[in-house]
């Protein structure tokens, strides 16, 4: 049974520019971070480690702005339907992959900040000191670290099977789901 979302391959439209751009800066950002974070946790003891993770949080709050705007993006503008050949079961696993995705993108970031508020270390975007919100607490701050540790794990998963399904709609499929998302001009822009 064809998907009421579905369209045909040659009529495929692009996502935004905007939401492109989005999606790869993310990308980017986010993978960077979760080496950034392996790494600072690896040398957590020795001298100079600190401004890694000073980094870490900084960059960590520009990616949480940013999953914020991708967010309301998207809510304001619906994906373009998947080509009429994508089985219905490939449309709903998408559907279910993307809003796993987006939970995970803001529970990290969530569980960082909020581990950090609780810290008893400063918090600080590249140097600026922010505002205390919470009184530290070590102890309800590793759990939050944890949960954020948990989620990273998550969001490995899910990334790379994001990543599986973009390649597999590109080298074996060929049905053009890949290219909605690539910097190209080809097809009517359309969602997120």
């Amino acid at each position: 049974m064809q998907s009421p979302y579905a369209i045909t391959p040659a009529a495929t439209p692009v996502y935004a520019p905007l939401a492109i751009l989005l999606h790869w800066i993310l990308a980017v950002l986010i993978i960077s971070m979760i080496a950034l974070g392996w790494f600072m946790t690896a040398i957590e003891d020795d001298p100079g480690s600190a401004w890694y993770f000073r980094l870490h949080k900084s960059i960590g709050l520009i990616i949480a702005g940013l999953v914020l705007l991708r967010l309301v993006w998207r809510l304001g503008h619906q994906p373009a339907p998947l080509p009429a050949s994508i089985a219905r079961w490939q449309v709903s696993a998408s559907k279910a992959g993307h809003g796993l995705l987006y939970a995970a993108m803001v529970a990290m970031p969530f569980f960082g900040i909020v581990g950090s508020m609780l810290s008893d270390k400063d918090f600080l975007f590249f140097g600026i000191p922010l505002p205390r919100v919470f009184q530290p607490n070590h102890d309800l701050a590793e759990i939050f670290f944890e949960a954020h540790s948990v989620t990273t794990w998550i969001l490995v998963g899910l990334i790379s099977l994001h990543a599986l399904a973009g390649l597999k709609h590109l080298v074996i499929d060929k049905d053009g789901v890949f290219q909605r998302m690539w910097f190209s001009r080809q097809g009517p822009h359309h969602g997120p």
